[in-house]
């Protein structure tokens, strides 16, 4: 242990880095299916490497939290800015709900029980599993003017309610949507999400025609044309339109491969490379000839390509409106395999809203696929380097929104740094989805910022807590603990019968996800995808969890600036 005190003496950084190294090693390890993950974990690593007495530069804390946040706002941004709409406006008031339910739980435990505004705080960061507000709360005291005694111990608190306070509330949000309300409301998730699928396909199996499957993907086959096929004598434009999901690729004729226009017919004898769907493929032997292996030498070049949705008149439209309104010209040789809202994946049925911002992964020829890229938005590739100009304007933005200070009912209330870097980066992030050519930041560069931003912060503070935080929990434990599973437990109950009775949710796994989205629970939200066994709770999920993540992290000043109470010396 003296190697180690003296090895962080002289280079505090090592401490950082092994607590997040470990902390991330703990978040792994299983308990039946649940696992602390890797912020929690690097929490309690960080506590017990504190211990030794580490002292690192808190400016560091406060670059990585921005940084964190504004990331966050970043991704966010296109889809909480469409949740704000009329066609998801019961969907926005669950989610709120949700929130101020949890603010108000919080409140009234400070109240009742003399929690200071750090041990508050953290209540709220552990209980609501945001792990956000320990930053924001964080940024909130130090602007308090107080002794750094009583800042740091009033931090140190933050860090300890959501150590204690924390695993259950990841648990809670679990059974409360996986077995509490469905067995209260006498649901079968798997069978509610199979009806749900089903009527978002519009009552039919998600491979008939019109279906676009993102597990089976995009085949291609060849058929040889028999004389009495009645594809004889048409157009390749003629056959793509009676054949819904596929489309004639190339045909091979004498040996030759000749280019297929508009106009260019089918002979007997042809080879025809077809591209589509496998449910729309499976029968074609019959009507076009028996299906053939490819030439030797036949090339038939398709491209992936995943494009971020930019055209409003394409935003707020079905999957199955656009197809079936598409001609054929346009839509030939093009099919959507993999939609994407926030990185998480949707189900590709007929009656899948699209939003703006969305990512769609598109199968096709190169030829085809540009024909319509200018018609949905931008090439995600085309955005790979970040664009540091708007990047540090974004930065600057945030840091100058978290100087304001305003009054509200006669408190003080700043959102301080984290809560600009918040709100700044959820308009940069809705400026890139409307203005391509802006505010490139990458999804992979803005998703390292998020995740290493957080494990550094998270790291500093648990290893700043260190001394404290084992005084703390003595002291205030079982009491913190038993809070903690009120806050967790009575703002699910409260809002999902609001949702049901009020709000009219009345589909089971839409009034579920809109739980776990509210609480932006994302353990409960894969606990959901599990039992339902496909992605229909993705999309209620994605609308509550952008605006809970929102309001929960900005709860952080506004506990600060209401609650009263300061830890006693």
């Amino acid at each position: 242990m003296e190697l180690l005190h003296r090895l962080f003496t002289a280079e505090p950084l090592l401490a950082l880095f092994l607590t997040v190294a470990l902390g991330y090693l703990v978040g792994r390890l299983k308990i039946g299916s649940f696992t602390l993950g890797g912020i929690a974990g690097t929490l309690l690593v960080g506590v017990a490497i504190g211990q030794l007495g580490v002292a690192i530069d808190p400016g560091i804390k406060a670059i990585f939290f921005a940084l964190f946040i504004y990331a966050v706002g970043f991704q966010g941004g296109p889809q909480f800015f469409h949740a704000l709409n009329r066609r998801s406006l019961n969907q926005l008031a669950s989610s709120f709900v949700m929130c101020a339910t949890g603010l108000l739980c919080v409140l009234l435990a400070a109240w009742a029980f003399g929690l200071d505004r750090g041990m508050a705080a953290g209540l709220a960061a552990g209980g609501l599993t945001q792990s956000a507000i320990i930053g924001t709360a964080g940024d909130a005291i130090a602007r308090l003017g107080l002794s750094p005694e009583l800042m740091k111990t009033m931090q140190t608190n933050v860090a300890v309610g959501y150590a204690v306070c924390y695993i259950f509330g990841s648990l809670g949000p679990i059974l409360m949507v996986t077995w509490f309300l469905p067995m209260v409301m006498k649901w079968d998730i798997r069978a509610e999400a199979v009806k749900l699928a089903a009527s978002l396909s519009g009552g039919k199996q998600e491979l008939d025609p019109g279906q676009f499957d993102a597990i089976s993907g995009v085949d291609t086959r060849l058929y040889s044309i028999a004389a009495t096929s009645s594809a004889v004598g048409k157009a390749a434009l003629a056959l793509d339109a009676e054949m819904s999901d596929a489309s004639v690729e190339a045909i091979v004729r004498d040996g030759k491969t000749i280019e297929v226009g508009d106009a260019t017919c089918v002979r007997a004898g042809d080879l025809v490379a077809v591209t589509g769907t496998p449910a729309a493929l499976e029968n074609l032997a019959a009507r076009l000839g028996r299906e053939v292996d490819a030439p030797t030498g036949l090339r038939l070049v398709q491209e992936s390509r995943e494009l971020v949705l930019t055209n409003k008149a394409l935003g707020g439209r079905s999957v199955g409106d656009i197809h079936d309104k598409a001609n054929g010209a346009t839509r030939h040789g093009v099919f959507l395999t993999i939609v994407k809202r926030m990185g998480i994946e949707l189900p590709v049925l007929n009656q899948l809203v699209l939003h703006t911002g969305d990512e769609l992964h598109l199968v096709g020829s190169p030829r085809d696929l540009d024909r319509v890229q200018g018609k949905i938005g931008y090439k995600i590739s085309a955005a790979a380097a970040t664009d540091f100009v708007f990047f540090g304007i974004g930065m600057l933005v945030g840091m100058l929104i978290g100087l304001i200070e305003f009054r509200l009912a006669g408190v003080p209330i700043s959102i301080g740094s984290g809560g600009g870097c918040l709100l700044s980066g959820l308009f940069f992030g809705w400026l890139r989805s409307v203005h391509p050519s802006f505010a490139a930041l990458p999804v992979g560069a803005s998703t390292f910022l998020r995740d290493f931003g957080l494990a550094v912060f998270v790291g500093i503070v648990g290893i700043a807590a260190g001394p404290q935080a084992l005084v703390a929990i003595q002291k205030s434990g079982l009491t913190l603990l038993l809070l903690g599973v009120g806050v967790t437990l009575i703002p699910q109950v409260v809002t999902f019968f609001f949702s049901y009775f009020v709000l009219r949710i009345r589909n089971p796994i839409e009034a579920l996800a809109c739980v776990a989205g509210g609480r932006s629970a994302n353990p409960a939200f894969a606990a959901l995808l599990a039992k339902a066994a496909n992605a229909t709770p993705v999309v209620a999920f994605t609308v509550t969890y952008a605006v809970a993540n929102v309001f929960l992290t900005l709860w952080g000043p506004v506990i600060v600036g209401i609650v009263k109470t300061n830890a006693a010396p």
